[in-house]
């Protein structure tokens, strides 16, 4: 079981790194801001759980950015673990399919996070902003699952 979680953290962690890449690189090519949901949903969680971030102003919005630069990495590591285990169960599909749904599974937690929290409404979003969420989550999904199962025997 431990190599199984092992896989899946290291598949999760970079599925997490090309998601960010990819994230970024739009920024870049299009000139777009960075979105302020994560250290939102941060903040969200924080206040539903009673717990201070501490700091004032510009130390406590650091902070919260970097809190939710990290709940990124958590849940995109957790999303891998999650689907290794799933895995080991038996729950076996193709590389393809597999991505897909990795992918969709990560979305899903981040955007359901959000919109349960009143940090964003995906209901309200254009176009641009769902291709801007779903190609990374896409592509992660495509990464963790292709190095969760590298090297297994295929039939």
């Amino acid at each position: 079981m431990m190599g199984t979680l092992l896989r899946g953290t290291v598949a999760g962690a970079a599925g997490t790194t090309v998601l960010n890449a990819v994230t970024y690189g739009d920024m870049a090519v299009r000139g777009r801001p960075t979105s302020s949901a994560p250290e939102g949903t941060v903040e969200a969680l924080a206040d539903l759980t009673g717990v201070t971030v501490g700091g004032t102003g510009e130390t406590r919005g650091n902070r919260l950015t970097g809190l939710g630069a990290l709940s990124g990495i958590v849940t995109g590591v957790g999303v891998g673990t999650a689907v290794a285990v799933l895995r080991k169960a038996g729950v076996r599909l193709p590389l393809w399919m597999g991505g897909v749904l990795t992918g969709a599974l990560a979305m899903a937690v981040t955007d359901l996070s959000m919109a349960e929290l009143d940090v964003s409404d995906p209901r309200t979003w254009s176009g641009t902003d769902w291709l801007s969420d779903a190609i990374p989550h896409l592509i992660y999904g495509l990464v963790t699952y292709g190095i969760m199962t590298a090297g297994e025997q295929r039939t």
